[in-house]
């Protein structure tokens, strides 16, 4: 699936591709596998509210009513947590795999 969420312009800037995948209840709102084209000096709060957007119980199930990342989702770049209060001021590379996730529970 590809989704520019509006964030692609292509006004002479390099194009990016960005994988963000949705795992376990995020997956079944928003699908996985999302390839993201988006701008230059995008950050990485705002690809995935972007993207979430699509979905209105898809955002709200990531996103609290202040847009700000629910306490328990999980993010990770390129295989390494990052935590939601830095993903505002985390710049999105090309190539770049996101993965978000739901709270995790074992058994």
């Amino acid at each position: 699936m590809l989704w520019n969420g509006g964030l692609t312009e292509n006004n002479g800037e390099e194009e990016m591709k960005v994988k963000v995948r949705f795992f376990a209840r995020f997956r079944e709102l928003l699908g996985t596998d999302i390839i993201a084209e988006p701008k230059s000096g995008t950050m990485l709060a705002a690809l995935v509210s972007s993207i979430a957007e699509k979905n209105k119980d898809g955002f709200d199930a990531i996103f609290d009513e202040h847009g700000s990342f629910r306490e328990f989702v999980i993010l990770m770049r390129n295989g390494k947590r990052v935590e939601t209060a830095d993903a505002a001021k985390i710049l999105v590379a090309d190539g770049d795999e996101i993965a978000v996730f739901p709270p995790v529970a074992g058994g």
